[in-house]
């Protein structure tokens, strides 16, 4: 029998000011399969690791969606962890152009020095797929201010994990997160208080649908939805779209197996 994939919320928010004021947690996502993935370490993940039980030596990737403070801070320190205080050269670094290369006026945020200790860097694009050992790794499409964003897909021996990081809504990303068992969302506004180049609840509301996930998750909430019941806005997405939906919470554990998924903590 095939052991579980567990999803923890190392963090729930994120934006400006949820982050300047950690209304919620964003230390980002961290999946365990057959390897151990951390998506988008932003400030505090480093922490948050700890206070949830987990080895930062015993991270394998890290992948980061676009350069902005609260999707990448901590990834250096945690690179320096996944090489084992940077005395093994190991592990992988997936991001953005932006996060390894720079774009414009954008980036690089991490340092060629921390790239160097990497084993395998990978500059990801829309649509690019990659192994990492027995892990199959796709990048998704994002409408975002760093033009260079990506999504990812997870396809782990319990069914395929989407992210959609900060994006706008448009038709055109769907199909890149097509296949989902589980959906997890930037949804940073809730119902009708859309801003530019970020998600509120209605718009999750019609990726859901579209893709017919097992179950989605809504995070990377931002101050006004962290402070007005943000449980809600997920109890509104099941009730349009008949899709279990919730609004994670920090240290919440998705515990996902063949036949079954399972919710823990948070």
């Amino acid at each position: 029998m095939k052991e579980p994939t567990i999803i923890t919320f190392l963090g729930t928010g994120g934006g400006r000011f949820a982050t300047i004021y950690q209304k919620r947690a964003t230390g980002g996502i961290y999946i365990r399969d057959s390897l151990n993935i951390h998506i988008d370490p932003g400030p505090g993940a480093l922490v948050k690791m700890l206070e949830a039980g987990l080895n930062p030596r015993a991270t394998n990737g890290i992948l980061v969606s676009h350069a902005h403070p609260d999707h990448y801070t901590d990834a250096e320190i945690l690179m320096e962890g996944m090489t084992c205080g940077c005395t093994q050269k190991r592990g992988l670094f997936a991001g953005s152009k932006s996060v390894i290369k720079g774009e414009g006026s954008i980036g690089p945020t991490i340092s060629r020095y921390h790239q160097s200790i990497i084993e395998r860097v990978e500059v990801v694009h829309p649509g690019d797929s990659f192994y990492f050992g027995d892990l199959e790794i796709t990048a998704g499409k994002s409408l975002h201010s760093d033009p260079t964003t990506v999504g990812f897909n997870l396809i782990t021996k319990n069914g395929q994990i989407s992210y959609i990081p900060d994006t706008a809504f448009h038709e055109d990303i769907i199909p890149y997160y097509k296949g989902a068992r589980v959906l997890i969302l930037s949804n940073t506004r809730p119902l009708n208080h859309r801003i530019p180049y970020h998600l509120a609840t209605e718009d999750s509301a019609h990726i859901i649908e579209a893709i017919e996930p097992e179950l989605a998750l809504l995070t990377h909430i931002g101050y006004k939805m962290a402070v007005n019941s943000p449980e809600k806005e997920g109890e509104w997405i099941t009730e349009h779209t008949g899709i279990r939906t919730l609004t994670a919470e920090d240290f919440m554990n998705v515990v996902l197996s063949e036949s079954d998924l399972t919710i823990r903590g948070g």
